[in-house]
């Protein structure tokens, strides 16, 4: 049985699973899923202040923090106890690409040459980590949600709002791969 859990499964059956997680959260109470409001569900309930945002039943979202913790908890174990002994596999495509930009790929999911602790206080880290950290949660506050919430929760409940946010999610991906981060890279 641990063998079956540690091999790569195929996209369709993960997706799968992870798209049966919206009847049931639907069902057990009227959920939605979502990430990044756990952090909201966190600060209004460890710095309650005279803050409106913050300002709501937060024990009603309680289930919400347990979610992120069990997702945390479960990649925590899968990566100390499953993960594959030769490392993560990468084409060759991708990896002379990432070394025509001085990306050095070692076969970790983040590329040490990018994400390390050296490179935090650096100009490349203050644009990757503290300005891209940045446009990432305004985006999320300002789209009203994160990619899983509206990409799997609002797009199978076929809000519009949701299919228009996970179409622009797309398109920044796109051109922040194609465009931006090479042009960082040659700058940097």
């Amino acid at each position: 049985m641990i063998e079956l859990i540690r091999q790569p499964w195929p996209w369709y059956v993960a997706g799968a699973i992870i798209g049966l997680t919206v009847p049931v959260l639907l069902l057990l109470g009227n959920k939605h899923l979502g990430i990044s409001s756990s952090l909201r569900h966190l600060c209004a309930a460890c710095f309650p202040a005279n803050i409106t945002f913050f300002k709501y039943d937060w024990k009603r979202e309680i289930w919400n923090l347990f979610f992120v913790g069990g997702v945390t908890l479960g990649s925590f174990l899968a990566v100390q106890f499953l993960s594959d002994p030769v490392g993560l596999l990468i084409s060759e495509k991708t990896v002379s690409d990432l070394q025509a930009l001085n990306v050095q790929v070692d076969g970790n999911l983040m590329p040490v040459s990018i994400f390390s602790f050296q490179n935090l206080f650096t100009l490349q880290g203050l644009l990757f980590f503290v300005v891209g950290g940045f446009m990432v949660g305004f985006g999320t506050r300002y789209a009203g949600g994160c990619t899983s919430g509206h990409t799997i929760m609002g797009i199978s409940n076929l809000q519009w709002p949701s299919v228009v946010a996970s179409c622009f999610f797309m398109l920044g991906g796109f051109v922040m791969v194609q465009v931006i981060f090479p042009w960082l890279m040659k700058v940097l």
